[in-house]
């Protein structure tokens, strides 16, 4: 053989040799879940409840909690179920099934899931690793951050290790144990996408955002760190085809601890509360209040009597701290608000007016049923037109008690122009216009004709008895 093709060789199995390193380095870096299983599966739970339907009810479309399923499978399911038993009354009864998963938190047979799996059931089972079956009690639950505690007559039972979630870093392994589709202890993985996250209706908690398979039967199982410890409650997932999509949210261990603290002590959980309807502070809406950067909660109403109200809070103020924590999202004030308790002193750092000025509140406790104030939009015909395209009126009396406002102006038509570019519509109430109050029809006129061209103005609007801000710019 000659020298230079000996070399080609040589040089050929160096560069397979040092491939070969490569693979097998990746396949090191791969985790092993495989211990993590065999440790923490016996302590998850499978759920399935039971609850007694009238006939009538499940024709009116009410179907068994089916966590989702596309509405070709709910139909057929509707369609096949079998008849029941008559009710007392002469209504045919059927049950409705739901499939859901737990896991167990102490070895005396508390279970944490989710409220939706276990919400209006007449019989809940726990069913463990190992075959045996447990009916459990509802100790509480908490439909704002859909957190159960339920509880099993047992003793020595396994029990999962918990973990602290506020350690999640985003990028991190993780991996669930549940029941997808009665699929007994299956296990996905995944990494974290996300902290922090706020989802409509869910004000007060920060999901974790993950891209671990969660299906039918996932709700209310563990997920867990590569330490084996449960860091979230697996709660949702976001989805347009009734399947897994790549993104799930689970509920921080941390949140639903204090939740099941406070549900085992005191039968019901006890939240601070502020007394605002907040927004974003968007681009525009930082110009507008003369802020460097989109920061904070932008402070739409002020409810009447509130803790804020009391502590001197004011309509456009913008909360950029709260006990020293930062507001970078506006959705982070309801979390950090929601921690503290009744009576509690909370210091605000605001800017009002383009300063920056400190507030100290005395914390409420969160009513128990959200109000709220629905706007009237009959009254006055006395008309103001402008350059905004629009024709407003005073509001009356009983509008402004409604409202509990000393001025404003109604929307009685929406012409072409920036109004309706803006989506403003007959019967929304206006309170302000570049940061000053509206006190009558007369005084919108006016200040609509000083609004400067080609700069963010901002707006504040009532819609159905909610507030928020909103910006445009008046071309030359």
């Amino acid at each position: 053989m000659s020298i230079p093709r000996l070399k080609s060789y040589l040089s050929l199995f160096a560069a397979v040799l040092m491939l070969g390193q490569v693979v097998t380095a990746q396949a090191e870096a791969l985790p092993d879940f495989t211990t993590l299983v065999e440790q923490a599966s016996p302590a998850v739970v499978n759920i399935s409840t039971r609850q007694k339907m009238p006939d009538r009810q499940l024709a009116g479309g009410q179907m068994p909690d089916l966590e989702g399923l596309p509405p070709m499978f709910r139909d057929f399911f509707e369609r096949n179920m079998p008849q029941g038993p008559r009710s007392p009354r002469g209504d045919r009864q059927r049950e409705a099934q739901s499939l859901g998963s737990g896991f167990i938190i102490s070895s005396d047979g508390y279970v944490l899931t989710n409220n939706h799996v276990v919400a209006d059931a007449d019989e809940i089972m726990v069913r463990l690793s190992d075959r045996s079956e447990f009916q459990a009690k509802v100790v509480g639950t908490d439909p704002r951050t859909d957190v159960a505690l339920l509880k099993i007559d047992g003793k020595n039972l396994p029990t999962v290790k918990l973990g602290d979630s506020e350690k999640l870093k985003v990028g991190e392994w993780v991996l669930a144990i549940g029941s997808p589709f009665g699929f007994d202890h299956s296990v996905t993985k995944g990494i974290v996408s996300a902290k922090g996250r706020t989802l409509p209706n869910d004000t007060y908690v920060p999901f974790i955002q993950t891209d671990v398979a969660i299906n039918p039967g996932n709700s209310g199982g563990p997920l867990f760190n590569m330490n084996g410890e449960v860091v979230g409650i697996n709660s949702q997932i976001f989805t347009r085809s009734g399947g897994f999509m790549g993104l799930s949210f689970a509920i921080p261990i941390d949140v639903a601890l204090d939740v099941s603290n406070q549900l085992k002590k005191d039968g019901k959980v006890s939240r601070g509360w502020l007394g605002v309807v907040i927004q974003e502070v968007n681009k525009d809406l930082a110009e507008s209040f003369g802020l460097d950067k989109p920061a904070g909660a932008l402070v739409a109403q002020v409810l009447e009597d509130g803790p804020a109200a009391k502590g001197g809070l004011q309509v456009g103020d913008v909360i950029l701290s709260l006990n020293g924590q930062p507001i970078i999202m506006s959705a982070d004030l309801p979390h950090l608000v929601g921690g503290l308790k009744e009576g509690a002193k909370a210091s605000l750092e605001v800017v009002r007016d383009g300063k920056r000025r400190n507030l100290d509140v005395t914390i409420g406790a969160l009513p128990d049923d959200d109000q709220e104030v629905v706007a009237s939009a009959n009254g006055g015909v006395e008309r103001s037109s402008n350059r905004l395209g629009v024709s407003v009126a005073d509001l009356n009396a009983e509008q402004k008690k409604a409202l509990d406002l000393k001025g404003g102006v109604v929307i009685k038509e929406v012409q072409d122009g920036p109004a309706a570019m803006i989506g403003l519509r007959p019967g929304d109430v206006i309170t302000h216009l570049n940061n000053q109050a509206i006190m009558s029809a007369k005084s919108f006129t006016e200040i609509a004709k000083e609004l400067p061209k080609n700069r963010s103005v901002s707006m504040r609007v009532l819609r159905q008895g909610r507030a928020s801000f909103i910006t445009f710019k008046l071309a030359e």
